[in-house]
C-alpha cells in the first residue's frame, strides 16, 4: 500500500505537533522519554528557544524522530498533556485506511468497466490484508461491501459507515486494554 505525498505530509505534520507538544513539558518529564540522551538534550535546546528558532528546531527535531518509534512519545505526552494527541493520530490512522480502502474500490469499479465484467463486492484488498494485520476483529467482508457500495453510488453515507466501523474495533479495543491494566 504506496502512500500518498498528501498523506505523508500529515504524517510529518502530526510528528511535528508531537515534537511541539514534548517542547512544552517539563524537563523531569521530557528525562523520562524512551529517546536516547541527545534527543532528550535536543528537546531541553528548543525548550529555551522562542519564535522562529524553536520552530526551526522543532522541524530538526521532526527529522530526527524519523530514527525510531513514536508510540512510546505519544504515551509520554499524553500521560501529561491529556489523550488529545494521541487521539487525533488514532483518527488520522483510521481516515487513511478508509480513503484507501475506498481507492481499492474505485480502482476496482473502473477495472471491471474497462472489461465489461459485474463489479464484484469482494476482491483481494491490500488494505484490508494490512487492517487485518493491525486490527484482526475487523469485518473484512462488511468493509469490503461498503466500499464497493461508496464506487457504485458515490453515497457519503457508506465512508462514514466504513469510518464508523473502523472507529467502533477501535474503541472497543481501547477499552479491553484499558480494562486489562487496570485490573
Amino acid at each position: 500500500m504506496q502512500i500518498s505525498r498528501s498523506e505523508q505530509k500529515r504524517r510529518v505534520k502530526e510528528t511535528e505537533r508531537l515534537m511541539a507538544e514534548l517542547v512544552t513539558l517539563p524537563v523531569p518529564i521530557v528525562n523520562q522519554a524512551p529517546v536516547p540522551e541527545e534527543f532528550k538534550q535536543q528537546i531541553r535546546e528548543a525548550a529555551a528557544l522562542r519564535g522562529g528558532a524553536r520552530q526551526r528546531q522543532i522541524k530538526y527535531l521532526t527529522k530526527m524522530a524519523q530514527q525510531f518509534p513514536l508510540e512510546a512519545l505519544y504515551d509520554l505526552v499524553s500521560r501529561h498533556r491529556g489523550h488529545a494527541l494521541a487521539s487525533q493520530k488514532q483518527m488520522h490512522a483510521l481516515e487513511f485506511y478508509r480513503d484507501a480502502l475506498i481507492e481499492e474500490a474505485l480502482e476496482q469499479q473502473e477495472r471491471s468497466r474497462h472489461t465489461g465484467e459485474a463489479c464484484e463486492e469482494q476482491w483481494p484488498s491490500q488494505t484490508i490484508t494490512a487492517l487485518q494485520a493491525e486490527m484482526p476483529e475487523i469485518e473484512p467482508l462488511a468493509l469490503l461491501r461498503l466500499a464497493a457500495l461508496f464506487a457504485r453510488t458515490r453515497n457519503p453515507r457508506y465512508s462514514r459507515e466504513i469510518f464508523r466501523s473502523l472507529r467502533s474495533v477501535q474503541e472497543t479495543r481501547q477499552r479491553r486494554n484499558s480494562r486489562a491494566n487496570g485490573e
